[in-house]
Parts: structure tokens; sequence; C-alpha cells
């Protein structure tokens, strides 16, 4: 079957730059296409910085990115009012947040107070700045990384944060072949050089607009909430996915039906993307982080819940 071929043109700009994370890439893509945000959780250097640069260029995005540190502080993020001698009244000073795709490096770093600043553009499209409301652009997604090792100066993400992720991947290191390819690149040039652009904010918006119009059968939502269901019930899960990860599962599944050149979602799609986005939102019990073999909760639930038959 022949996927879209917008969307597998944007793909191939994409791999200009990032070698060898094809399942990675087309996952950030679904999350785009879903109006979704996504947590990278890597190790530093392994592209996370080159990959959402590379598909900020190849949508027309507007970019920005902040290192966070814990002396970042919530109005470099939404912005901050000045007073203005010459017209005599406080005028506002757009933030970094405000842009298309803004890149949240190491967010964990940053103090609760910046967090939620960032939090406010994510859930709600914008900041608030002495009172006043002030609309992020559109499209609007963030890229947020955290390191998984050495957790000296971090702040964890709280749950409910992590919820407002629709998704959290892992880029990971690359193959040998990869990575020699990677080198012989960069030696002739900065790869991103060759990114071009092939839509614009008008175009990613009607492809968002077809993914919503996607269909999901009865049959496929009701595998869907099953699926979810599971994650509640099962005695090695404290706490299970909230209705907002159903929301989020549907979403990514017409986005992949939608990548896949298809108008209509299949169980293989909700099973494509059921892990990275279910798994992130999990409480585990302590027995489930002590068993000798790693439980994955994702995986397991797949294998028990029936998919249903759909022509």
């Amino acid at each position: 079957m022949k996927g879209n071929p917008l969307l597998g043109e944007v793909l191939a700009q994409v791999r200009q730059a990032v070698v060898g994370k094809d399942e990675v890439l087309g996952k950030v893509l679904l999350a785009i296409l879903a109006r979704g945000h996504i947590l990278l959780e890597d190790i530093p250097g392994v592209g996370k910085t080159t990959m959402a640069l590379a598909f900020s260029r190849a949508l027309g995005l507007s970019y920005n990115r902040v290192q966070f540190t814990p002396d970042v502080m919530p109005s470099d993020i939404t912005g901050f009012s000045i007073f203005n001698k010459a017209s005599g009244r406080m005028e506002y000073q757009p933030g970094a947040v405000l842009c298309n795709l803004f890149l949240a490096d190491e967010l964990n770093r940053a103090t609760s107070r910046t967090q939620s600043a960032l939090l406010e553009a994510m859930e709600e499209g914008q900041v608030t700045v002495d009172g006043v409301s002030h609309a992020v652009p559109q499209p609007f997604l963030v890229i947020a990384t955290q390191n998984p090792a050495g957790a000296s100066g971090t702040q964890l993400l709280p749950d409910s944060q992590l919820d407002r992720f629709m998704v959290r991947l892992s880029i990971g290191y690359p193959a040998p072949a990869d990575e020699a390819a990677m080198v012989r690149r960069k030696q002739a040039g900065n790869p991103l050089d060759h990114v071009r652009q092939v839509t614009d904010l008008a175009g990613l918006a009607d492809l968002r607009t077809q993914a919503d119009r996607v269909y999901v059968s009865d049959e496929v939502l009701d595998y869907i909430v099953r699926l979810i269901t599971a994650t509640r019930s099962h005695p090695l899960i404290l706490q299970g996915a909230s209705p907002r990860a159903t929301l989020a599962v549907t979403a990514m599944a017409k986005a992949a039906a939608l990548l896949l050149g298809r108008d209509y979602v299949l169980p293989e799609d909700v099973a494509l993307v059921f892990s990275d986005v279910v798994t992130h939102r999990l409480l585990l019990s302590p027995r489930a982080q002590s068993e000798a073999e790693p439980f994955r909760p994702a995986e397991e639930l797949l294998r028990a819940v029936p998919a249903p038959k759909v022509e």
C-alpha cells in the first residue's frame, strides 16, 4: 500500500539530517499530525536538536530552543511586560515559547514554576503575563527532552505534566553503519543545509484536518477503550491510563492511517502507537519493578486484549 506522498516527502527531507531512525521520525510526525506534544527521554548527543530543527525546516515552522537550568525563569518562557517611556504604557515582550515548534531541552532541570509556565502554553495554547493572555502561534508543538541518567539537580516531571505529552520516545544510539554514514555526511557540510521545505503552515493545518477526518469504526474504538480499561485493572499497575490517553491513542492511530495512505483506522494502527502513548502515563507497582524479567505493560496488554477483525 502506498503511503501519503506529501508526508513521505517530509520524512525524506528529515532523513537528510537524521540517519537510521525512521521509526522514531515516523512517530514524531504522527504526533505532529495528531496535534500532540512529544517527550524525548534520551542521553545527550543522539540528535534530538537536529531532528527538531529538521522537522521545523521541512514543515515551515518557526523554531525556538531553550536549554533548561534551575535559573531559567517563567518569564524567559512566557515573556514579560516592560514600561515604554515614549508611549507611557507597559508593552509585552514575547517569550521563547511564542513559536510553532519549541524545543525544551532537559525540561526536568527547570523549577516547578517554570515547568508550569510551559504547561499552560501546552494545554491552553496561551501564556498569561500580568493578567493578560497571549495566544501562542498555531500550529504549536513542544518537543521536550529529559536525560534518564544523572538525576542531580533535576525536578522530576509530575504525573499530571507527563500526561500532557502525547508520546514518549527514545532515539537511542545509531547502528554502526548509520553512525558511519552520519560522519560522512557531516564531513560534506551541515546536513541540515540539505533539508528543504516541503509544506507551510497552511499545508500542515490541512494535513491535520485530514487526520481528524480519518474514520474510526465502532469495533476499533471499542478495541481502544478495552485496551485503556485494561490498564486500570491490571494487578501490576497501580494507576492506569486516563481518558486523555484514550483520545491520544485514537488521534495517533488516525494519523498513522493517514501516513499509510488510508482514510480509516485498522487495529494494527492502534497497536503501532499504543506503547508510545500509554507507557509513560502508567504507575507500576513495586512488584512490577522488582520482577526479574522487565514488565512491559503495553506489550502484555496488546497480547491479552483481543483485536477485532476488521475487513
